[in-house]
């Protein structure tokens, strides 16, 4: 799982890294993810805030549309921005809406059998990164996490937020929410993803998402 460096661009005294590696929570698929690291990282390790993105979207949405980085380098937080899915999963179907499969995983853990290979964003958001982070000796304290998102980003960021607060990790310090799927058991977007990607359907889901 080591890193590969895609880009790199000055942002805010700070700098913006594209980076790539194998996701063994994404079924052994290559996903791509942007991090800002503000300029005091080079001090020592900073604070990160995760950014969710929302449906149809990649890990450059938040990063080259957000805005955020120029509030983040004043509070010397780095901001770690994922990808919204597996990619090049080779899925039958995973291609052929906008609103499920490629660009729609839904942070959840999926338990459908076709899909729970590849379609496990939530390992890969709260688990996996932070591990592949750690590994690679990047500045970042992950006791000093948050995360945000917009959208089925928001609904993500929420529910992984709870769901640390309810287990007893508390591994967020914080969560924020821009227009979030907030009911996805009644909504078409959140019964879609629901119906598919967990055996349970929208029963499993409502329960855990």
């Amino acid at each position: 799982m080591s890193l590969e460096k895609l880009s790199s661009n000055k942002h805010y005294e700070g700098i913006l890294v594209k980076y790539k590696f194998r996701s063994a929570a994404l079924g052994d698929t290559y996903t791509q993810f942007n991090l800002f690291l503000p300029a005091n990282a080079a001090q020592g390790k900073v604070p990160v805030l995760i950014y969710l993105a929302g449906l149809t979207c990649t890990e450059d949405n938040g990063a080259q549309k957000g805005g955020f980085m120029r509030d983040a380098a004043a509070q010397g937080i780095a901001l770690l921005f994922p990808d919204t899915s597996p990619r090049g999963a080779g899925i039958d179907g995973e291609d052929v809406d906008w609103d499920f499969g490629s660009g729609a995983g839904f942070y959840l853990n999926a338990t459908n059998t076709k899909w729970s290979k590849h379609y496990n964003m939530l390992s890969h958001v709260t688990q996996e990164l932070p591990q592949v982070l750690e590994k690679a000796g990047l500045p970042l304290d992950f006791t000093r996490q948050s995360i945000f998102g917009h959208s089925m980003g928001g609904h993500g960021a929420l529910t992984v937020y709870l769901a640390s607060l309810l287990s007893g990790t508390k591994q967020y310090r914080s969560a924020s929410a821009f227009s979030p799927i907030c009911e996805p058991s009644e909504v078409p977007w959140g019964t879609k993803a629901f119906s598919g990607y967990l055996a349970g359907g929208v029963a499993e889901g409502k329960d855990r998402y």
